[in-house]
């Protein structure tokens, strides 16, 4: 098992390849389109190194942090995995992508909720049935927008990754050689997994939107957008605290649900796979330079 907190390690499914990140190194596995494994390893300068030690402020700009690392390891994939006419490396289209991802998020998980409660708001007396039938409804919809992405073929590979991620996370905890077949037979459900966050994500802001009370339609979109950055950080906190606590009763049952969540997030890997975050992983848990190879 991990005997310190220095030895944790974390990652991210990119396109055709994995993410690994263990304290400020990171390590980028990908297969390009000839079946060659292409390595490139960074030594980061974390953004909240500043915020560290501050509960509630540390958990927005670690996940600022990883968002903004996660989003440079897949534009740097899919220069390596796709073949030059299908490569995106224009940074306009990037941001326009980021852009409609947030837009859709608060369509779907802020405003259709609202929008698919507001008939039977006036019958219903209780705020705290209502914000709990919004949470339900959130819920609902994020459960049903995974299983329909998980049916696209190039999405269902990044889960396929997702899974190999885990698997080989697992085995490094367990102190055993980093190969396949050690690999394979981990399970692909993490507790530390980003999934586990999400979910938490949405039982946190049912607490917290039960707090504003009755206002207008207009008025509860704003400030549930404005009041994002808050519950990311009090879910963060307590994701915190629960792995921190893996081997408790309580803990664990609070956060089965999210490990369920994770039938959806991540799918069985194949060798080939299981081969690129194991090269990932090696990378970045061995002493060396920044660099670029291939092999």
């Amino acid at each position: 098992m991990v005997k310190n907190k220095r030895d944790l390690v974390g990652g991210q499914a990119v396109y055709e390849g994995v993410m690994m990140r263990k304290g400020i190194d990171l390590a980028i596995a990908v297969r390009d389109p000839e079946g060659h494994i292409i390595l490139k390893r960074e030594r980061l300068q974390p953004f909240f190194k500043k915020w560290i030690k501050i509960p509630l402020l540390r958990g927005l700009m670690i996940l600022l942090d990883s968002l903004f690392w996660g989003i440079k390891a897949l534009n740097y994939s899919t220069s390596i995995a796709f073949r030059e006419e299908d490569k995106t490396n224009s940074n306009w289209e990037i941001g326009v992508a980021l852009i409609l991802g947030f837009a859709l998020f608060i369509g779907l998980f802020i405003i259709l909720p609202l929008l698919v409660i507001r008939p039977i708001e006036n019958y219903i007396s209780s705020l705290i049935v209502l914000r709990l039938l919004e949470g339900i409804v959130r819920l609902g919809i994020f459960i049903l927008y995974l299983f329909s992405i998980t049916k696209i073929k190039e999405i269902y590979r990044v889960f396929q990754y997702h899974g190999a991620e885990h698997k080989t996370v697992f085995c490094y905890e367990a102190g055993e050689e980093l190969t396949v077949e050690n690999c394979r037979k981990y399970s692909r459900f993490h507790p530390r997994c980003g999934t586990s966050f999400l979910l938490v994500v949405m039982v946190v802001s049912i607490i917290v939107f039960a707090f504003l009370g009755r206002q207008p339609f207009i008025l509860r979109i704003i400030t549930r957008v404005l009041l994002i950055p808050v519950i990311f950080s009090i879910s963060y906190e307590i994701i915190r605290l629960g792995s921190e606590r893996v081997n408790s009763v309580f803990w664990r049952i609070l956060l089965t649900p999210g490990l369920w969540m994770q039938h959806f997030t991540t799918k069985e890997p194949d060798d080939l796979q299981l081969e690129i975050a194991i090269a990932a992983l090696k990378e970045v848990t061995k002493e060396g330079n920044d660099s670029e190879i291939s092999y």
